[in-house]
């Protein structure tokens, strides 16, 4: 009979399990095997981080290439051509010759109708003394159609942008400052889509023969089938801009309805219609003479850590706001293009009389007098900064950094390129001449270089 109260030693066996010691060497297995399969997770899962910032970040650059592009394309742009116009003959050789096309000037206090006014009458740089307010029509300045600024981590040179441009922020680390070392540009085209055609049964020019033909009335007849706008997008106040295939000519108003009366009290003279006067066409000057700021400015870089990013910021007409920062600004705006910016440099083409084309900075632009620079526009009243209409190409320099900090990137992941500083092969964020750190940037981002030549169309010195 079996004693059931004492197993068998095959029992025994059979009930038997893992020892301490066993149970300690597969969980150590475990964790390993585990710590393995984490460590692929984590660095996966980083890889793809940095794949899709990067995907991210090249789109942004090509974005911000592209949109500075069109507009740094259309630099000096006038409607219909960009020819010198009607030629006239030369007093030595009689030869007939184009001058330097530029609108001619008739109204009093021009800078108060242009957004984001460059250098105003009587103000002197570290190297012009501009003129004083004309007393007589003038030809517009080539300073007014192009200005850079050159800006380093410490100044800017021609002149510092703040001085010269309304309500631009300041350098500095916050959020709404303008990055630290970021170059600034603005650039001036006449919006042929918009202005109103003068057309028989259209809008019409009245003229007094008794006075020599000039101008003494102009009455707006939009076409809507045509695209035109509404006679009341010509504010009150606002310059009247009579342009054709030739030339173009700038002058103050009063506007009673819809009729334009040229305001002799603002005028420094009678303006008369071009001769001869082909395709022409009439332009709101404050709105469709087209101002054009780009900057990069400081703006939060939404992880909510605090941290920053810089926005390429594009500012039409002198914004969305006139000084007062409440009055709607007609025509004016200021948008965000794209984030991750943070140094944006411009190097200006200049072409010699060989064809040459040299590239330098903005102080040496706006330094240039006299024998350096393209034929005199007629009723010049200055040669300071002459040479801004002498640019054919501008070259476009960007930094654009993937805004999200990565912690797991190595130093190779960390350096980048920029010709500015002479950095031609990958080098860490301490190496270059302006530093994240300098800017209120952290290291360890994503950063490529983005470089590229515009071609200015409307050259024509």
């Amino acid at each position: 009979m079996t004693n059931s109260a004492h197993p068998t030693l095959a029992g025994r066996a059979a009930q038997a399990g893992l020892t301490l010691i066993e149970l300690m060497v597969a969980m150590v297995l475990g964790l390993v095997v585990a710590g393995g399969v984490v460590a692929i997770f984590n660095s996966t899962s980083s890889s793809n981080r940095a794949q899709t910032q990067l995907a991210r970040l090249q789109e942004e650059g090509r974005f911000a290439v592209t949109r500075l592009k069109q507009d740094l394309g259309m630099a000096n742009g006038q409607y219909c051509t960009n020819s010198g116009g009607v030629a006239k003959p030369a007093a030595a050789s009689q030869l007939y010759l184009d001058g330097l096309r530029s609108p001619m000037v008739y109204a009093k206090g021009l800078p108060a109708a242009i957004g984001d006014m460059t250098t105003a009458f009587g103000a002197t740089s570290a190297t012009n003394t501009y003129p004083a307010a004309p007393t007589a029509q003038y030809s517009m300045p080539s300073y007014l159609f192009m200005r850079g600024y050159d800006c380093t981590a410490t100044a800017c040179k021609p002149i510092d942008p703040n001085t010269a441009i309304t309500s631009i922020p300041a350098t500095g680390k916050a959020v709404g400052n303008r990055v630290i070392g970021t170059d600034v540009l603005t650039v001036r085209y006449v919006n042929a889509d918009r202005g109103w055609a003068i057309r028989s049964g259209g809008t019409s020019i009245a003229t007094a023969a008794s006075t020599g033909s000039v101008i003494t009335s102009i009455t707006l007849a939009p076409a809507t089938s045509a695209g035109e706008p509404p006679a009341s997008d010509f504010a009150s106040g606002d310059m009247a801009m009579l342009a054709d295939c030739s030339n173009a000519q700038v002058f103050a108003v009063t506007k009673t309805g819809s009729t334009l009366t040229p305001d002799s009290t603002n005028n420094l003279g009678s303006p008369a219609p071009q001769q001869p006067l082909s395709a022409p066409k009439l332009f709101d000057f404050n709105r469709d003479f087209q101002t054009v700021t780009y900057y990069v400015k400081m703006v939060d870089n939404g992880n909510g850590n605090g941290q920053t990013t810089g926005a390429l910021m594009r500012r039409v007409n002198g914004g969305a706001f006139k000084s007062d920062g409440t009055t709607a600004n007609p025509g004016g705006s200021e948008d965000e293009l794209v984030r991750g910016v943070e140094r944006m440099d411009f190097r200006y083409g200049i072409q010699d009389a060989n064809g040459k084309v040299r590239y330098v900075t903005a102080d040496v632009v706006d330094a240039a007098t006299g024998i350096t620079c393209p034929p005199g526009e007629l009723n010049k009243i200055t040669s300071a900064g002459c040479l801004w209409r002498a640019v054919s190409s501008i070259e476009i320099n960007l930094v654009i950094d993937g805004q999200i900090p990565l912690y797991t990137l190595t130093a190779n992941d960390l350096a980048y390129t920029y010709g500015i500083d002479g950095k031609t092969t990958p080098a860490a964020p301490t190496a270059h001449g302006i530093k994240p750190s300098d800017q209120g940037f952290v290291n360890p981002l994503l950063r490529r270089e983005f470089t590229a030549v515009v071609a200015v169309r409307n050259f024509n010195p």
